[in-house]
């Protein structure tokens, strides 16, 4: 720190007066980088204003942040004043950055907000340009300009990813350069490199994706190689958060790692080795968290909430790569460290659950014990033991829950395990899942028999043959007793005033174990207390928890009633439902019913299969058991309802059927008149056009004449006379000719002149004869000569006439035209007035027709509405007697079974009376949809015509 003081006075130089404060220092060395004209004075202000950004860091970004990202830009060619400025800018963005040990203690301690890191973030990033510009800098191999720019570009995602992340995203080359980073000799820049990408990809699911494509982890894996796998440091746990996020809920890199066959490249991290060949007493706490983080890995590869082809295919991989080999291994192996213990058996479940190849292998697995026992046993022993830790059992159940989804021969094997078999030597000394389940079925410990409980019911979940076998299951209760059988003592031990948790176990196993079998039904209700037991305990009063139960018992007694076949005279269908509603109420009954529906832990065991739970105490539900309510609530109360209900629902079923007919022929109706309302409109459209068209002919009509009138006022105005220009129907004229008017009017003007002057001739000519008559000089030429211009005044004067008689045909002609020109201006005015009067009545017409279709419109919605929820729950209804039909065929295939096991004839008429309803059910299906798409049909038909007719009155 000293070393720095002295650096700042000799940048500052000595003063011996009062020390400036800090905002005063970095004024000063602002100015110096800001006026100074040599790199070396910049440089020396950029290292004081480094020196002051750790304990000044308000100061420094506030008045230097621009400053320093201009000295960035303008002196780029230095690398040591780029270095300064970036290890500046990461300073002051920082949050986490502690203060010297080594500062003044007399000063008192600087109070910052605790944002200001991301303040000016938010700043330096508001310029697009200069997140492009860090980015370039990764170019630089430089280890003092590239390292910083790692840190710098890391502190920025911190604290504002999404602008860092687009950034990126719009620069050219901006992975690809991030990407190098992997491979960078020194392992600095590579370690921040990867702390750098995890941050850059975080909840963007495009950047992940050109990630994966730039070889992220083949280079992710090489790391991971090279550092040692499992047995590696912390930049192995950075490369597996790097690989977890880029697979995270990310389907494309999922299916580009299994088809670059990578998952064929994890079986060396998992290699663990045994107690007796390790050197060390115990797990490395780093490698504990490594392999916990690649176990992650590979759940996610394998999660059901993964697309299920993706789901199959990375078990698969998983299986043929000897990975799940490896993991069988772990979970067999002593030492295990409880959480990775517990992560393993979480990992083989989702690996195994639903793959008919995994989950026999999973089964062939033995513990290295003596006796061997398979794993699964040795698992269930585990969750049965009270002392083992509540996160343990919770994964060993839902472990067993996977080997069992979709396992029927597991589901055989382990109920088979239950049933009575010979005891020899062998057997005797075996213990087997069957008598782990029931040793924790009626434990003392709660957990334990909701455990047992909830294992068993996915034993017989989906599977009517093994709810049979479990009848058979016999239990000694001591010395001198008759066994008692499964089901009875379940009952018992319900019956009992147990702890809550022990209640809801024992129920759901019973409702799983009721639901489609009536024959464990008529079991059930041969005891003659299980009816009054349920029926007390769900007229009761409880708090919420206790509601759960009764839901459960309420439940219990649908069931009964919905699968039962009468068998038992006590409790048939007809009294259960007596005693329900007189001693219960349909109203209580369904209260009840949805007590379950509503708890918040019914509504968390839904949400995913593997259970989730911080304490015993919040377990309750399991995933499984959500879905079956979900199915069988509503079968419930149908069947708890008086057969009267139903018949008076029929009857409204026809009324309704008979109202849909009714509407369907309204809507047919409907849709003739809007046919012929549309041709109506067409023929309105078609008049409205041709109407149009000879309305611009006969204005293109009045124009012209209105030109040929205007040139005829221009020709009176001369006060002249036009020869042959009005001859025929006046040609000339009605082409607006006027330099052929001009032509006539000068030759008349000539002709004129030239008359005159001839005129003087003869004048003069005729004085000197009148006063030389004797005059012999006068000779025959002269005479000649008179005789030639009395003959040339004849003609002038004859066409002079001619000429005079044009000018009169013309005007004669021009007023005509102006009459015929006021004729054609009235009839336009008589035409136009008409047009409009008609027009406007048409169109009062067609705004009376709209207001009537949009009249029936709307009735016509109203009216669809109404059928649509009439449709609704006819559908509904539908769906509930297709419900029923189904049960009931199951009955019967249960039914004749029977018969034909005993040796009796079955007839095969019931067959084709069925397929009789199916097909009359299938009629109503097509009518409802045909009235569906009746209904579409009428209102985009309506909607079609309102839009012409709206058109149509916008162009009027």
């Amino acid at each position: 720190m000293e070393y720095f003081k002295s650096g700042l006075k000799s940048v500052l130089g000595a003063n011996q007066g009062p020390q400036p404060t800090g905002a005063e220092t970095v004024e000063k060395l602002c100015d110096r980088a800001r006026t100074s004209t040599l790199i070396e004075d910049r440089r020396d202000a950029v290292r004081g204003l480094k020196a002051l950004s750790k304990k000044f860091r308000v100061e420094v970004g506030a008045q230097a942040l621009d400053l320093l990202t201009s000295v960035l830009e303008n002196d780029r060619s230095d690398p040591e004043i780029v270095s300064l400025v970036l290890d500046t800018l990461c300073n002051i963005m920082n949050n986490n950055l502690h203060q010297d040990d080594e500062e003044d203690v007399d000063e008192p301690p600087v109070v910052e907000p605790q944002d200001i890191g991301i303040q000016f973030t938010e700043m330096f990033i508001k310029n697009q340009e200069h997140i492009t510009s860090i980015l370039s800098l990764l170019e630089e191999y430089d280890f003092h300009i590239r390292w910083p720019t790692v840190k710098l570009l890391t502190i920025l995602l911190t604290n504002s990813a999404a602008p860092i992340q687009q950034g990126v995203l719009v620069s050219p080359m901006g992975v690809s350069r991030l990407m190098d980073l992997l491979t960078d000799s020194r392992e600095v820049i590579r370690n921040d490199a990867l702390l750098l990408l995890t941050e850059l990809i975080r909840g963007n699911t495009a950047i992940q994706k050109i990630v994966a494509f730039e070889y992220g982890f083949d280079r992710i894996l090489t790391i991971i190689s090279e550092e040692g796998y499992s047995d590696g440091g912390v930049v192995v746990e950075d490369c597996l958060h790097l690989l977890l996020s880029l697979l995270k809920h990310n389907t494309s890199n999922q299916n580009f790692f299994r088809e670059s066959s990578l998952i064929q490249r994890l079986p060396p991290f998992l290699e663990v080795q045994s107690p007796s060949d390790s050197s060390h007493g115990g797990w490395m706490a780093q490698k504990v968290r490594n392999i916990h983080l690649m176990l992650q890995v590979i759940r996610t590869l394998v999660s059901p909430s993964n697309p299920q082809q993706t789901t199959i295919g990375c078990q698969k991989t998983v299986n043929t790569c000897g990975l799940l080999k490896q993991l069988c291994t772990i979970l067999m192996t002593s030492g295990v460290p409880a959480d990775i213990l517990t992560e393993t058996i979480n990992t083989v479940a989702e690996v195994i659950r639903g793959n008919a190849v995994n989950q026999e292998y999973f089964a062939s697995v033995m513990a290295p014990s003596t006796p061997p026992r398979p794993a699964i046993v040795v698992l269930l022993m585990s969750m049965v033991n009270e002392r083992q830790p509540f996160v343990l059992r919770c994964s060993v159940l839902y472990c067993f829950q996977c080997f069992l989804y979709k396992n029927e021969l597991g589901q055989a094997q382990i109920i088979s395990t239950l049933l009575p078999q010979k005891i020899d030597s062998e057997t005797a000394t075996t213990i087997t899942a069957g008598q782990l389940l029931c040793s924790g079925l009626f434990s003392s410990d709660p957990m334990s028999n909701w455990c047992a409980a909830i294992a068993l019911s996915h034993a017989l979940k989906e599977n009517s043959t093994q709810k049979e076998q479990l009848l058979r299951v016999q239990l000694a209760t001591s010395l001198g007793n008759p066994p008692v059988s499964l089901l009875q003592q379940c009952i018992s031990i319900l019956s009992q005033d147990s702890k809550l948790q022990t209640r809801v176990g024992l129920s759901i196993l019973l409702c799983v174990w009721l639901t489609g079998s009536p024959v464990a039904v008529s079991h059930f209700l041969q005891n003659p207390a299980v009816v009054p037991f349920l029926i007390s305990q769900v007229g009761e009063n409880a708090d919420e928890m206790e509601m759960i139960a009764q839901g459960l018992c309420a439940l219990l007694l649908g069931i009964c009633v919905q699968y039962n076949d009468d068998s038992v005279s006590a409790f048939t269908k007809e009294s259960l439902r007596h005693i329900i509603s007189k001693r219960i109420g349909m109203e209580t009954f369904t209260d009840k019913l949805n007590a379950i529906s509503k708890s918040e832990l019914y509504s968390k065991a839904g949400q995913k299969p593997h259970l989730k739970c911080s304490s015993p105490d919040q377990v309750l539900f399991d995933y499984e058991f959500t879905r079956l309510f979900k199915q069988i609530e509503g079968v419930v109360l149908k069947a708890v309802e008086e057969p009267g209900d139903s018949d008076s629902d029929a009857v409204n079923g026809e009324n309704h059927v008979t109202l849909i007919l009714q509407y369907k022929e309204i809507i047919r109706e409907q849709d003739v008149r809007l046919s012929q309302l549309e041709e109506q409109l067409r023929g309105l459209d078609e008049s409205h056009t041709s109407q149009k068209s000879e309305l611009e002919q006969r204005n293109h009509d009045y124009q012209t004449l209105k030109d040929q009138y205007s040139l005829m006022k221009a020709c009176q105005a001369y006060g002249q006379t036009q020869p042959a220009a009005c001859e025929g129907d006046s040609g000339l004229l009605g082409n607006g000719n006027v330099e052929d008017v001009e032509g006539l009017r000068t030759q008349l003007e000539q002709l004129v002149c030239e008359n005159r002057l001839k005129d003087s001739t003869i004048h003069t000519l005729n004085e000197r004869l009148s006063s030389e008559p004797t005059d012999h000089v006068y000779n025959t030429s002269q005479t000649d000569r008179l005789t030639e211009l009395q003959t040339a005044l004849t003609n002038k004067d004859s066409r002079l006439s001619e000429l005079q008689h044009t000018v009169t045909t013309l005007e004669t002609l021009s007023n005509g035209k102006s009459d015929r020109i006021t004729e054609l201006e009235s009839t336009i005015e008589n035409i136009k007035h008409h047009s409009a009067q008609q027009q406007s009545e048409e169109a009062m017409a067609l705004r009376q027709q709209l207001e009537v279709l949009q009249n029936q419109a709307e009735v016509s919605d109203a009216k669809t509405q109404d059928v649509t929820s009439e449709l609704d729950t006819l559908k509904q209804e539908h769906d509930d007697l297709l419900v029923l039909l189904a049960d009931q065929d199951g009955k019967i295939d249960i039914y004749k079974n029977r018969l034909k096991m005993l040796g009796q004839e079955v007839e095969e008429d019931d067959l084709d009376d069925l397929d009789d309803d199916d097909e009359d059910e299938d009629v109503d299906d097509d009518r409802q949809s045909g009235a569906e798409a009746d209904r579409q049909t009428s209102d985009t038909e309506d909607n079609v015509v309102l839009e012409q007719i709206n058109d149509f009155e916008e162009n009027f």
